[in-house]
């Protein structure tokens, strides 16, 4: 099968490149690259480019620099255009050039802004989001000056959905993989959403989001990247802020950080800190059957307080005009005192007679320690965009926990059963990678790259029982159990642009996955997975139509991926919930497959329609089954069921920002199937989804903006836990003080109390409905005292034409 797709491939690449041969005599267009560069050779990036034919004046292109300072033009041969730039923080600049030579790739230079401008302030109109090859780049500008952390930005990017366990989605219903500057951390949703909590919000350079990512990233991204990349000296000299503010709701939150950024032309350097306190609840009522006259009631009450420490840290060089090296650093600390109590009532249906009550108390008390080191080196090759860069990081995590809990019975017996245990597990992961990007001529770009992650975990568990005094060791918890992952990868892609503006990207990726598994107590559960599998990727991309002087451009994106079962999916330790709840992970489970197919449209490099499938096999998901000693016990655990399809449809439509009035508005239909086993019994269970958000923001007046942001969904799901309706709207306000220095905003989360739900869930022998409510309706204040060089909306600046950018 393998062979066969890998000719069939062979096959597509070289027809399209033969026909790009082809086409390419007859174009009429030539190509013509912009590129915006500064005083110290970085890149300006999101600078808007505007040219017009000086015979015709109806013929107006107009497009957004990406990141890298570039913006590309298809023009007509032997003509001469009006080149109109303006960027935040630089005067616009008017030029000529001409398309009669063989030059088609021009430069020019931003300088400083003078002193005798400085009173000039124009409002920024740059877009929230911009399409950007095969990447949607958000540009949290608008959405800082609202968010009181990098984990409230996130929150309000519009088309992202953050649920009450801190997963990440994009499109479909799969977690997305969350980055930090290009990095997969390899942390649990909850503890990456806390390091998210403690980042400064004016921290964040650009948040990118990779729906359908190609060969260069990991198979196991299924459900997107989301990349948060962090600023670094952006600009010339020490600039910074200091943040702190407090959230009230039933608990409260309260942290105090700061953020510097230096840039001294040859060397760039970041600091991050952040120190909060934490406390919250969650309450969770669950009514579950486990016979035909027989319901288990129970309510929880978990309190969740907790204290964090998070600083990340880096410096960029510059070695001369080619080479940087880059080094980056972070430590996250974090310690919890959860409290958990549960009520649990059995009783007889038919009657309401109540059969047992019993109170079960749990406390947990730990601390989490992350440190990650990395160094990365960038090669320059020319200044058409070729590199070639190396990465290499590592991450040490120490876990630990320390759990008491016990059972005091009221009915019919009194009786009392108490145990404890302590648990320590460590978590290193390395990744080593090293890619190479080649812009060539026509158009013509090629990618290839190896990477090799390391990933080992070593757990221990000693778990005690107490019972009338009487305290012995409790084997069936006591756990020891080590893992270690190593995934081995090589892709090759590439680009070409066919004929006027067709473009098509085609690679694949190979990766050899070696998971081992070792339980030494209570017994041997030793297991050991050895594969090498392809994983294709396929982009097309096409200007359709202009509307209203805009280009209406569509995408086709095709990629196959992998998810891997992790530690805690995988390791069988038995887990205590409560007398009647355990979890455990199944060593058996088996890697899942998906193939995913988007169609999307944008306009003017701004998404608004995307639809897609995700067909996935060997699916393995969260269950709660039955246990076989006892019809009162459940376990919850993780189990290959069979596939499910996927599809979804997404709409988005915005103001554009730079007026007083902006917003997004989107909309979102996910609907599932799922066909396989539940307990050795045939499952069919279909789920459709509607998900409304939106931002808008307001400006009072030249100092003061209010925002509004939330989302609904209809009806939801959770792997089979169908979810009633509901949702989240947020507001606050911020004035700018001190000449514009110091913004005081004042918040209102879930001010409507509405992001709770009701549960049900009727798989196999499991029939359960409940409820769900945490501390998400909470009032804030945050000050935020930004000091250095004052940023501004948008400056102009001028600009210098440079000699051409050579091929």
């Amino acid at each position: 099968m393998h062979k066969k797709l890998l000719r069939i491939l062979a096959h597509f690449l070289f027809i399209a490149f033969l026909s790009a041969s082809v086409l390419q005599a007859y174009a009429q267009d030539t190509p013509v690259t912009i590129k915006i560069i500064n005083q110290k050779k970085e890149p300006v990036a999101f600078a808007t480019v505007t040219i017009s034919n000086r015979l015709d004046s109806s013929q107006v292109f107009k497009k957004v620099a990406d990141s890298s300072g570039f913006a590309k033009f298809n023009l007509a041969k032997n003509s001469q255009y009006t080149i109109y730039i303006s960027s935040v923080n630089y005067l616009p600049l008017e030029k000529g050039i001409s398309t009669s030579g063989n030059q088609t790739s021009f430069s020019f230079t931003a300088e400083p802004l003078g002193k005798t401008l400085e009173t000039a302030i124009v409002t920024s109109k740059k877009p929230l989001m911009k399409q950007e090859d095969d990447k949607l780049i958000v540009d949290p500008e608008n959405l800082v000056e609202a968010s009181t952390s990098g984990y409230e930005v996130i929150e309000k990017t519009p088309g992202l959905f953050v649920d009450q366990d801190g997963n990440i989605y994009i499109s479909s219903m799969t977690p997305a993989t969350v980055q930090i500057n290009g990095r997969d951390m390899k942390m649990s949703a909850a503890d990456m959403a806390t390091m998210l909590k403690n980042l400064p919000p004016n921290s964040i350079s650009k948040i990118e989001i990779i729906k359908t990512p190609s060969a260069r990233y990991d198979a196991s991204s299924g459900g997107g990247i989301v990349n948060v990349v962090l600023k670094k000296g952006v600009k010339i000299g020490l600039t910074g802020s200091i943040n702190s503010g407090l959230q009230q709701g039933v608990y409260g939150n309260q942290f105090i950080g700061f953020n510097l950024n230096n840039n001294t032309g040859t060397k760039t350097s970041y600091l991050n800190f952040n120190y909060g306190r934490r406390n919250s609840y969650e309450k969770i009522i669950t009514n579950r059957i486990f016979n035909t006259d027989s319901i288990l009631r129970q309510e929880a009450f978990t309190k969740y307080p907790g204290t964090s420490i998070y600083t990340a840290f880096g410096i960029t060089w510059a070695l001369g005009k080619k080479w940087e090296l880059t080094y980056d650093g972070s430590l996250n600390y974090n310690n919890f005192h959860n409290r958990s109590q549960n009520d649990n009532t059995i009783e007889k249906i038919s009657t309401a007679q109540v059969l047992s009550n019993s109170i079960n108390n749990v406390n947990n008390d730990g601390y989490s320690l992350s440190l990650g080191s990395g160094f990365e080196t960038k090669f320059k090759i020319d200044s058409l965009g070729s590199e070639w860069t190396n990465d290499t990081y590592f991450t040490h995590t120490n876990n630990n926990s320390d759990q008491n809990f016990s059972t005091n019975y009221y009915f019919p017996l009194v009786r009392f059963f108490a145990g404890d245990g302590v648990g320590d597990n460590k978590r290193n992961h390395f990744t080593g990678r090293s890619d190479l990007k080649l812009k060539m001529k026509k158009r013509f770009t090629f990618e290839t790259g190896v990477q090799s992650t390391i990933h080992t975990v070593s757990n221990v568990t000693n778990y005690f029982r107490e019972i009338n005094g009487l305290r012995t060791k409790d084997m069936a918890r006591t756990n020891t159990f080590d893992y270690t992952q190593n995934i081995n990868s090589l892709y090759l892609q590439g680009a070409k642009t066919l004929t006027k503006d067709f473009v098509i990207k085609v690679g694949t990726r190979m990766e050899n996955t070696n998971i081992k598994g070792k339980q030494t107590i209570p017994g041997d559960t030793s297991f050991s997975i050895h594969r090498t599998d392809l994983f294709p990727y396929i982009y097309l991309s096409k200007n359709l139509m202009k509307i209203a002087g805009y280009d209406l451009r569509a995408y086709l994106v095709y990629r196959r991926t992998i998810s891997r079962p992790n530690y805690d999916q995988l390791n069988p330790f038995n887990r205590y919930v409560d007398e009647f709840l355990t979890e455990t992970g199944n060593p058996s489970l088996r890697p899942q497959f998906n193939q995913n197919y988007e169609a999307n449209v944008s306009v003017d490099e701004r998404p608004i329609l995307a639809i897609g499938i995700n067909d996935t096999k060997d699916i393995f998901t969260n269950v709660v089954y039955q246990s076989d000693t006892s019809q009162s016990q459940a376990y919850r655990t993780y189990d290959n069921l069979g596939k499910n399809k996927e599809w979804y449809f997404r709409g988005l439509g915005a103001i554009p920002p730079g007026g007083r009035y902006f917003f997004v508005l989107g909309a979102q239909y996910n609907h599932n199937f799922y066909q396989g086993l539940y307990e050795n019994k045939p499952l069919s269970f279909k789920k459709g989804t509607w998900t409304f958000f939106t931002y808008q923001t307001f400006k009072i007046d030249k100092r003061s903006v209010i925002t509004l942001n939330g989302f609904l969904r209809l009806k939801g799901q959770q792997q089979f836990y169908e979810l009633t309706t509901f949702g989240s709207l947020n507001t606050s306000i911020n004035r700018k003080f001190m000449k514009e220095k110091l913004i005081v905003t004042l918040s209102l989360s879930d001010m409507f109390a509405t992001n709770k739900n009701n549960f049900s869930i009727n798989q196999g022998s499991v029939n359960a409905s409940g409820f769900r409510q945490s501390d998400t309706r909470r009032f804030g204040l945050n000050l935020r005292y930004s000091f250095g060089v004052r940023k501004k909306e948008e400056n102009n600046n001028i600009f210098n034409a440079e000699p051409p950018v050579s091929n």
